[in-house]
C-alpha cells in the first residue's frame, strides 16, 4: 500500500524555519523525504537547521528571505526556479508581532510592519508559489494563521487582525487556485511554547489566565504543529482545500 505521507522527490519551502514551529515543520517534512528549503531572515540561523536535517539523513538547503520585502520574495523564487525549476509545497510560517499593548496605542510603524509581513508577504508568497506549482502539475500551500484570527488575542490587536486576514486569504486562494491543481489550507496554532510567544506564556499571570480557556490545560510544543502540516502537504489531503485546522488544545471550542 502506498505511503500517503511520503514526500520523496518533493521540493518544499518553509519560511520562518530557523526556530520554533517553522523549524519543527521543516524537520518533519525532511524526515518524510522532501527536499526542504529552509528560509528566514538570517542565513546563519537557517544553516543551523539545514545542518541538523542533513545530519539526520535528510535533504535541505538554506535561503535567506525577509518576506516583508518584495524584492527578497522575487529573489527567493528566482533562486528556487534556477536551482530546482519547481516547487511542490509552500509553508508560509514567517510572521511578526511587534506591538503588545492596547490596540489604540499601535503606532504606524508597528502597524505597517505587521501588515507588510503577515498580509502582504503571505499574499505574494502564495501568488508566486501557486504560479510556480501550476507549471508543474500543482502543489500544496499551507498558511500558518492563528486562533487569534478567530478570537482576537488580548493586547494583540493588529496581529490578530492580520491573522484573520490570513484565514480569509487562504479561502480565497483555495477557491481560485483549485483549477490550477494547487490546494491552499491553513494551520491555526493555539498557545505554543516558542520564542515568538515567550513574552506571553513565560508570564505566570498571563499563562494561568490562558490555561483556564484551554481544555487540555497546557500549551503546545512546536512539534505538535508539524503533523497537521505534514497531512496538508501530503497526498493524504488530496481532496482538502480551503480548510483552516485548529491545533489548539480545544481553545476554540471551549
Amino acid at each position: 500500500m502506498k505511503d500517503m505521507f511520503d514526500l520523496s522527490g518533493k521540493i518544499a519551502l518553509v519560511t520562518g524555519a530557523s526556530r520554533g514551529i517553522g523549524e519543527s515543520i521543516a524537520r518533519t517534512l525532511a524526515a518524510r523525504g522532501a527536499h526542504v528549503i529552509v528560509s528566514s531572515r538570517k542565513a546563519d540561523a537557517c544553516e543551523a537547521v539545514v545542518n541538523a536535517i542533513t545530519a539526520a539523513g535528510g535533504k535541505a538547503e538554506a535561503r535567506a528571505c525577509h518576506i516583508g520585502e518584495m524584492a527578497q520574495i522575487d529573489a527567493l523564487f528566482a533562486d528556487i526556479i534556477a536551482a530546482h525549476g519547481r516547487l511542490d509545497i509552500l509553508v508560509n510560517n514567517a510572521a511578526t508581532n511587534p506591538h503588545f499593548g492596547h490596540i489604540t496605542d499601535t503606532d504606524v510603524g508597528a502597524f505597517q510592519k505587521t501588515v507588510d509581513v503577515n498580509i502582504r508577504g503571505y499574499f505574494f508568497m502564495c501568488s508566486a508559489g501557486a504560479k510556480l506549482m501550476a507549471k508543474n502539475g500543482g502543489g500544496s500551500i499551507i498558511n500558518v494563521a492563528s486562533v487569534n484570527g478567530v478570537i482576537p488575542g488580548a493586547l494583540q490587536g493588529i496581529y490578530s487582525i492580520t491573522k484573520a486576514a490570513v484565514i480569509a486569504m487562504t479561502k480565497s486562494f483555495a477557491q481560485e487556485c483549485a483549477a490550477m491543481g494547487v490546494r491552499v489550507n491553513a494551520l491555526l496554532p493555539g498557545a505554543t511554547d516558542t520564542k515568538f510567544a515567550s513574552a506571553l506564556f513565560h508570564n505566570p499571570v498571563i499563562l494561568e489566565k490562558a490555561l483556564t480557556r484551554i481544555p487540555m490545560k497546557r500549551i503546545a510544543e512546536p512539534e505538535e504543529m508539524a503533523g497537521t502540516v505534514l497531512y496538508l502537504a501530503s497526498s493524504a489531503s488530496s481532496y482538502t482545500t480551503g480548510a483552516c485546522i485548529n491545533v489548539d488544545g480545544g481553545y476554540l471550542v471551549s
